[in-house]
């Protein structure tokens, strides 16, 4: 009897693992956090950006172009305001006016947005309407359809990467369409992710020219292998197994993230480097080369690599930085970023960074210069009542009040002490210009240099020594009043004496 015996011949990327015998296995190690003031400066100037940016095209999208506030407050979660709009609109007026229509008879207030900042939506449109930059975001939108090993990605995701992609809000009708090659929209028979939306963006079409990733590009440029730059904080402490570990993993083989490379060991190097590799590339597809963290965790568990994302962000410090700033974690490529600004300029973030200089702008309102950023106020009033608790001086508790001349006289009248001798009458002028040096620095509390308390406890000691010395060296003028007051005390010790005589004689 003969038999048949059939081999299945393995494919191309399981040929190229056969030998590996995924013999190495994770570093299990762990690191000490340690931060990166520049990457964190990257992180926090852009605080409040988003949510602003929600606000400006909710307003604009309204034909009067303004909003009353209620409003505003009704679609305060969809807007992601992290505090009372009122107060957001508020805190940078130089993008949004406050106004009282006259059409409405109820004095409710309105909200619009400044010529400063339509003058920067006009140019973020003609960015959005312009081929070239539409063609960019068509090809980063395929390069993440390619990545996925499904080809389709839910919009529900879509939407939380939306603002590191540039994406406009309207892109599905302004985008999409234009790119029936690319891609298309299509409605899923179940209940779609996380029971959300149920349609998927589905790619139509593979592009080769498109699945190289960067890593790929310059080793081709270069020639040196492929090798991750690692870059590590200014006081990293790298232990000798992880600095070996590492040295080994940067030699292992380079998997494209555009392979499938799934079927690797999820406890082995080499899935662990593959997924490196697909983070690192779809971080180079988001124009700022950041994102937050559960942003990338939400894609990953699409993919079904979450667990695969953490621990790789985790292991990597070298590559991937984490943020704690703006309340939230975010992962910034190191490789991106020289010096604490992007290596790479793009017209988007110019724009993003034109609406942060407005956000810090200075506007005039009743002749001073006001800085339009309020965010450290309530930090510079917590620390005024710390200073106040202390017994810093009676001119701290004045710092955000108006320094007018009412003000200096109450103070004048609260630091006086009752004398009314004619050296403190003639002390007065130096105080007045003490007052004025102090109210001056205190000012400079409102934004955001606050005075150290040693010194408001300096200036009290040098007060009393100056009193001290007026005492024991007194000038000429309180000598002779001096001498004035005792004469008249004589005088009128003389006189009680003889009343007293005079009332005993009356008495016998």
């Amino acid at each position: 009897m003969r038999r048949i015996i059939l081999f299945s011949t393995p494919n191309r990327h399981q040929q190229q693992y056969t030998n590996l015998n995924h013999l190495r296995t994770l570093f299990e190690g762990s690191f000490k956090a340690v931060r990166d003031r520049g990457l964190d400066h990257a992180v926090e100037r852009e605080k409040h950006l988003k949510p602003l940016h929600s606000l400006k095209d909710f307003i604009k999208r309204e034909p009067s172009k303004s909003l009353p506030i209620s409003t505003i407050i009704q679609n305060r979660e969809s807007l992601q305001l992290p505090f009372r709009p009122i107060e957001f609109t508020r805190k940078y007026p130089s993008l949004f006016q406050e106004f009282l229509p006259v059409s409405t008879a109820l004095n409710a207030p309105h909200i619009r947005l400044t010529p400063q900042a339509l003058s920067i939506d006009s140019d973020e449109q003609l960015l959005y309407q312009s081929h070239a930059y539409k063609e960019q975001l068509a090809n980063r939108l395929l390069k993440l359809l390619m990545i996925s090993r499904i080809h389709k990605i839910p919009l529900s995701i879509l939407e939380h990467l939306r603002w590191d992609l540039g994406l406009p809000h309207d892109y599905l009708h302004s985008l999409i369409p234009e790119f029936p090659d690319y891609f298309r929209v299509v409605q899923e028979k179940s209940r779609g992710f996380r029971n959300h939306d149920d349609r998927v963006l589905e790619l139509v079409c593979w592009s080769n020219e498109l699945a190289v990733s960067v890593m790929e590009k310059k080793n081709m440029k270069k020639g040196n292998g492929f090798e991750f730059q690692v870059q590590f904080s200014t006081g990293f402490e790298m232990d000798k197994s992880y600095k070996r570990w590492l040295s080994q993993w940067q030699k292992l083989p380079y998997v494209s993230p555009y392979e499938n490379a799934t079927h690797l060991s999820a406890s082995s190097d080499e899935s662990d480097r593959w997924v490196v590799g697909l983070l690192h590339e779809i971080l180079h597809v988001l124009v700022p080369k950041r994102t937050e963290k559960d942003n990338l965790l939400i894609l990953g568990e699409w993919l079904g690599l979450r667990s695969r994302f953490k621990r790789a962000l985790l292991q990597h410090p070298g590559i991937f930085y984490l943020s704690s700033k703006i309340g939230t974690q975010t992962v910034v490529l190191r490789e991106g970023y020289k010096r604490g600004s992007l290596a790479e300029r793009h017209p988007f973030m110019d724009l993003r960074t034109q609406y942060i200089h407005l956000m810090n702008a200075t506007i005039k309102e009743d002749g001073k210069d006001i800085k339009a950023v309020l965010g450290k106020i309530n930090q510079d009033e917590s620390n005024d009542k710390k200073l106040e608790g202390s017994g810093a001086g009676e001119d701290d508790s004045e710092i955000r009040g108006e320094r007018d001349e009412s003000s200096e006289a109450e103070t004048e009248d609260a630091n006086e002490g009752g004398d009314d001798s004619e050296d403190d009458y003639e002390e007065q002028p130096r105080r007045r210009r003490a007052k004025l040096k102090t109210a001056q620095s205190s000012w400079g509390r409102v934004v955001g240099r606050v005075k150290p308390l040693r010194d408001s406890q300096r200036e009290r000691s040098d007060g009393r020594s100056a009193e001290k010395f007026r005492e024991r060296n007194p000038s000429d003028a309180s000598r002779r009043l001096q001498v004035r007051g005792q004469n008249r005390d004589v005088e009128s010790t003389i006189q009680r004496s003889r009343s007293s005589k005079s009332r005993g004689k009356v008495i016998t």
